[in-house]
C-alpha cells in the first residue's frame, strides 16, 4: 500500500501564490510519474501537471506559465507551486504516483484525499 498526503491548500486573494505538497509513504521500490489535478464542481477532474522521472513536464493549457510542478525523489515529494492565481483555479487539488511497490514487481498508481485551493477576495 502507497498512501499521499497533500497539504499547502487554503484560501489566497486573486494573484496570490500557494505552494502544495504531496508526500508518498508506504511499501515504494520506485516512483515514475507524479502529477497534480484538480476537480471543481460541476466539472470533471482536470490534469495540471505531471512530471516524470526523468524530469520531463508537461502542463494543462490553463495554467501553463502560472504553475510549476517539481519532485524531490530523496523525499518522495512532489510539489505544485501555483502563482497569479485565478478564481478559476478555486477546486480540490489531488496528486496522484505511480510506479513500483514492494519488491519491484507490483505497479501502484495512488491518489491522494485531496487539499482545498479557494482564490477570492
Amino acid at each position: 500500500q502507497v498512501q499521499l498526503v497533500e497539504s499547502g491548500g487554503g484560501l489566497v486573494q486573486p494573484g496570490g501564490s500557494l505552494r502544495l505538497s504531496c508526500v508518498a509513504s508506504g511499501s515504494i521500490f520506485s516512483i515514475n510519474t507524479m502529477g497534480w489535478y484538480r476537480h471543481a464542481p460541476g466539472k470533471q477532474r482536470d490534469l495540471i501537471a505531471r512530471i516524470t522521472s526523468g524530469g520531463r513536464t508537461n502542463y494543462g493549457d490553463s495554467v501553463k506559465g502560472r504553475f510549476t510542478i517539481s519532485r524531490d525523489d530523496a523525499k518522495n515529494t512532489v510539489y505544485l507551486q501555483m502563482s497569479s492565481l485565478k478564481p478559476e483555479d478555486t477546486a480540490v487539488y489531488y496528486c496522484n504516483v505511480d510506479g513500483r511497490g514492494g519488491t519491484g514487481s507490483n505497479f501502484f498508481s495512488s491518489w491522494g484525499q485531496g487539499t482545498q485551493v479557494t482564490v477570492s477576495s
